[in-house]
């Protein structure tokens, strides 16, 4: 869990008691995400910043002098089911978005001073809101489900066809889910570009037809790109993406930039330009991507680098900061 920036491990948290409409799960796999690493780091603002949007309508109500459950990627096992629950067998592994419900209300499982989340070994979860996980489909690639839907979701908001060509910038583990959901679209011309060799490489693995370096020269240069997808959050990108941009390109930012940031509207009005920005998924993408991963539709190996146990986790979180080291860590407990 998280505790003044860091995480560290716990081996006294009580078991937690799944009540009517819960169950108790035995966590198999839950994986690391950018998101998780923001937070850490700035966990402040991250709440600020999400409370103003709310603006009083069900903030995050997280205490940062305390210590924090995460972990929100995640697949499990059902252990024991709450009072008056009907739901899967016990034994069966599951996966779900990540959201527990009561009858105190909706608690999200990203963070959270009270609600368990996935770096943990047991946890509890909605009934309502369980897959079970199909064909056989390895626990690992499973808990992959949630940021691969997060990817779908970017490709369904632009309404890309087929032979429109588009172009990923940034290839972390959100671009790159975008490659794959692009690929699987039957998508015919994927551009992807990163600095980093290690990122492109894994792009061109996950299904982009042309990898570029930006140090190289611009990649708009070379891609007629119809719909490009902002995969970054480093302030300055979607500007720098307006002024390349061709005329009409529809503009996808899935990019999450905590900072203020400066754009010219006169680069998107001159040219047209339509603007897309995109959050999470619905849950019907959520299970649209896990019958994906379990019919083969996309191969999420390639994008797990690294497996750590929950004594592991605070050393993973710096290993993440390098993009030659790691895409994907796991928490296996």
């Amino acid at each position: 869990m998280l505790r003044d920036g860091r995480m560290v491990y716990r081996d006294d948290v009580p078991e937690p008691v799944p009540g009517p409409g819960q169950v108790l799960v035995g966590v198999r796999a839950c994986g690391i995400c950018g998101s998780d690493l923001h937070f850490a780091a700035h966990g402040g603002t991250v709440l600020e910043m999400s409370n103003r949007v709310a603006r009083g309508a069900g903030g995050m109500e997280v205490a940062l002098d305390r210590d924090i459950f995460m972990g929100h990627e995640f697949s499990a096992e059902i252990l024991e089911a709450g009072p008056d629950t009907d739901t899967h067998p016990v034994g069966t592994l599951v996966t779900s978005l990540p959201v527990l419900l009561s009858d105190k209300g909706i608690d999200p499982i990203v963070y959270s001073n009270s609600t368990v989340g996935g770096y943990a070994d047991r946890m509890l979860l909605s009934a309502p809101l369980l897959l079970a996980v199909p064909n056989g489909l390895d626990s690992r690639h499973a808990a992959l489900t949630e940021p691969m839907s997060v990817g779908l979701h970017a490709v369904n908001k632009s309404n890309i066809q087929p032979g429109e060509p588009a172009l990923v910038v940034g290839c972390g583990p959100i671009g790159i889910a975008i490659i794959a959901n692009l690929r699987a679209r039957g998508v015919e011309t994927i551009a992807a570009a990163d600095f980093s060799p290690t990122r492109r490489e894994l792009a061109t693995a996950m299904g982009a037809h042309q990898a570029l370096d930006p140090a190289q020269g611009s990649p708009f240069d070379s891609v007629k790109a119809k719909v490009v997808f902002e995969a970054v959050g480093v302030p300055g990108v979607i500007d720098d993406i307006l002024l390349r941009a061709r005329h009409g390109t529809r503009v996808v930012v899935a990019g999450v930039c905590m900072q203020p940031d400066t754009m010219h509207p006169f680069f998107g009005i001159a040219k047209e330009l339509n603007i897309q920005f995109t959050l999470a998924q619905t849950p019907e993408e959520f299970a649209e991507t896990l019958g994906a991963l379990a019919e083969g539709e996309m191969d999420v190996s390639p994008l797990i680098t690294g497996e750590v146990g929950l004594d592991g986790v605070g050393q993973a979180f710096d290993d993440l900061a390098d993009p030659e080291r790691h895409c994907k860590i796991l928490v296996t407990p």
